[in-house]
């Protein structure tokens, strides 16, 4: 009997392989919103300072496959040139109950994270899009990067992070890596890099209360994607935001739990539980933006790296 396949970060690279996973992601979360798949919240058992241990499984029975992950969240690493998540994926076939893989971790939450937000951005943002902006200068925000350039018609991408040399190296390795036509602009402030953009991305380390953009800084209509923060209080964007915008999660009940920014609105009144449009609801039809200020709020779901660990799998020719 063979092994497991190992799948590292070569393995997921490129525009065509992201956009696999999108796909994967539509249909599980799609899945997720009408109860076809388990997705149980995930364990977190913290230890030192932010530091935190997490697993999280998940069986997608339609198309026989589950998973678990493993993953380590260690905020001070960046400061020491290290990533900072490391962790493992095991795909396992729901038939045999033969482990099929063993995924890189921080290279697929990265991966799934941003197909994630790309999948929203398709959902929500305006068609012609132009103008990003991203707050963060990390690996999450690079993977952000890559996934609004696949769905939308960047040409404009203005960065801002609190470290200047990473946000510096980030801009750069944008100006390297996509097309010559993009230009790339370094920022003094959060302000100034979400003025007028129509898609925004957030995707910091963040522990604290103090939202990193404000509520009046963002254009009507503007699409954002929150993915930051290191626990449930954490506030990337101001809750203030939520309250005259179409707010779209992975699931209620974990944005409920999870999500710093949701949990605040909820508190202060600003939204109720009926304001929360599921993903996998825009997928199948039944929800849809109005033309609106759109925030996507994601906290990460095991479904999502079952969904994208099976669409690489299938990439590398090894799956169905």
């Amino acid at each position: 009997m063979t092994g497991p396949v190992t799948i590292g970060p070569e393995d997921m690279a490129g525009t065509e392989r992201l956009l696999r996973v999108v796909d994967a992601l539509a249909e599980a979360l799609a899945d997720l919103s009408a109860g076809r798949v388990s997705s149980p919240p995930r364990t977190v058992v913290p230890h030192g300072e932010r530091r935190e241990l997490l697993t999280a499984t998940s069986v997608w029975e339609r198309h026989g496959v589950g998973s678990v992950k493993i993953t380590t969240l260690t905020p001070g690493n960046p400061d020491r040139g290290l990533p900072l998540i490391h962790g493992v994926v095991v795909l396992t076939d729901l038939d045999t109950g033969r482990v099929t893989a063993l995924l890189e971790g921080a290279e697929l939450t990265a991966v799934r994270t941003g197909a994630t937000a790309a999948l929203a951005t398709r959902l929500c943002a305006p068609a012609d899009a132009a103008d990003l902006a991203v707050i963060g200068a990390g690996v999450q925000a690079r993977a952000l990067v890559r996934a609004v350039l696949a769905v939308r018609p960047v040409r404009t991408v203005r960065v801002f992070s609190r470290t200047g040399e990473r946000t510096e190296r980030f801009a750069q390795w944008i100006r390297d890596t996509t097309d010559d036509r993009i230009r790339v602009f370094v920022c003094d402030t959060a302000e100034e890099a979400v003025s007028d953009a129509a898609v925004i991305c957030t995707a910091t380390s963040t522990g604290g209360r103090e939202p990193l953009v404000k509520a009046g800084w963002v254009s009507p209509g503007a699409h954002l994607n929150v993915i930051g923060g290191t626990h449930e209080e954490a506030l990337e964007v101001d809750p203030a935001l939520l309250e005259d915008a179409f707010v779209v999660v992975e699931e209620r009940a974990a944005a409920r739990a999870e999500a710093g920014e949701v949990r605040a609105a909820l508190a202060d009144g600003l939204i109720d539980v009926h304001a929360l449009h599921e993903l996998g609801e825009l997928v199948e039809g039944t929800a849809g933006v109005d033309g609106r200020t759109s925030v996507f709020r994601s906290v990460g779901m095991a479904i999502e790296d079952t969904a994208a660990a099976a669409a690489l799998f299938a990439a590398a020719g090894a799956g169905p």
